[in-house]
């Protein structure tokens, strides 16, 4: 919450129609009709209201209350993906809005087109027109700029100008991936909430309710491949849930990295192994045997690799060359560069990290 904006009282409509979702206590009950049964569980399983979101409580229950108080300000929401950003926004729109909701809300996504003239005729026609509104005082509509950081620098700077000539009558919500993309001048006027990955215990508590609802047979070993294949990224988490039950009957962790393609913890454990103990010549060809028979990416094998550095006890300036020349292969194989030779170069850095600690043993 870095940023600050005057939070003037919304107009909220009081006989507004309350939120189809919402039940009793106040958690909407998932329901397999909302898609049916071909749907993706993310949009199957998407939070629709303020209570189902999985984590970020705090932030959640701030804009509730702001909500409540008809007092909601403008928003910018930001953080890597699969966090809750639209899930949040959407929900909050359906606790203000009800069945009105199609009629309340302009959401533009990034696969829309949204230059300077969007800006000046689509928003700009949308703010201004009059809310349809069935009270005795017109609702403050919403516009949802979803991906705001695809947004051109033009577009931004003429955004400006559109929030606070209608700041009476609509509220902005932007959501991001990358603030820095975001111009200070629409930072300054937003009330920024950062949404950071999702705690592996939130993950785990929203896979085992999906778990249970879809009747899946899941071990602990491919619940916990599951989340930490997600690195806290809920829709990631969701769509490798999903696509290895249709792969396989039982969802186990080799199931799992099978499916994705990653490499297991136990090859990895072997690779390093190698890389610590075997001559070159020998280390290339285990190496390169595993990786043909598995199917394995060299990419990720140093990915894995680099987090296993971490864990190893060595003198920390060998350690440090080590994430270096890592770092640079890795650099290398996003430009395509051969396989072999990156491959060649990943053993040498080890075989030159051996002499060193070697040396520094004596």
């Amino acid at each position: 919450m870095a940023g600050t904006t005057a939070t003037t009282p919304m107009d909220i409509d009081a006989a507004a129609p309350p939120p189809l979702e919402a039940s009793a206590k106040g958690k909407a009950p998932i329901s397999a009709s909302r898609g049916g049964r071909a749907a993706p569980w993310v949009e199957k399983y998407r939070p629709q209201c303020l209570a189902d979101v999985a984590a970020h409580r705090d932030i959640v229950d701030t804009i509730d209350k702001l909500t409540n108080e008809n007092r909601l300000p403008h928003l910018l929401l930001y953080g890597p993906p699969g966090t809750g950003k639209t899930s949040t926004i959407l929900a909050v729109a359906r606790k203000l809005y009800g069945s009105q909701y199609g009629n309340m809300i302009l959401e533009l996504n990034a696969s829309d087109e949204r230059g300077i003239d969007v800006v000046r005729q689509q928003i700009q026609d949308f703010a201004s027109a009059r809310s349809l509104s069935f009270g005795a005082r017109p609702s403050v509509k919403m516009v949802l700029l979803d991906e705001a950081d695809a947004m051109t620098k033009d577009a931004q700077f003429a955004l400006r100008r559109v929030i606070e000539k209608h700041t009476r009558s609509t509220r902005f919500a932007l959501i991001c991936n990358h603030v820095n993309k975001i111009i200070p001048a629409l930072q300054s006027r937003c009330t920024r909430f950062r949404f950071a990955p999702l705690d592996g215990t939130h993950v785990r508590e929203r896979l085992q309710h999906i778990i249970k609802s879809e009747g899946l047979d899941v071990d602990d070993g491919g619940l916990t491949a599951l989340v930490r294949l997600s690195n806290g990224d809920m829709r990631k988490a969701l769509n490798i849930l999903q696509s290895t039950h249709m792969a396989s009957k039982q969802i186990t962790e080799e199931a799992v990295y099978l499916c994705t393609g990653n490499p297991m913890p136990k090859d990895i454990e072997q690779i390093a192994f190698w890389l610590l103990n075997e001559p070159f010549s020998a280390c290339f060809k285990y190496i390169s045997d595993m990786k043909m028979r598995k199917g394995l990416a060299l990419v990720d094998i140093i990915r894995e690799v680099t987090m296993f550095v971490f864990k190893i006890q060595m003198p920390s300036d060998v350690r440090i060359k080590l994430i270096n020349d890592l770092a640079d292969i890795e650099y290398r194989l996003s430009f395509a560069c051969n396989d072999k030779l990156q491959l060649g170069a990943l053993i040498s850095t080890f075989t030159g990290a051996r002499t060193a600690m070697v040396a520094a043993a004596h």
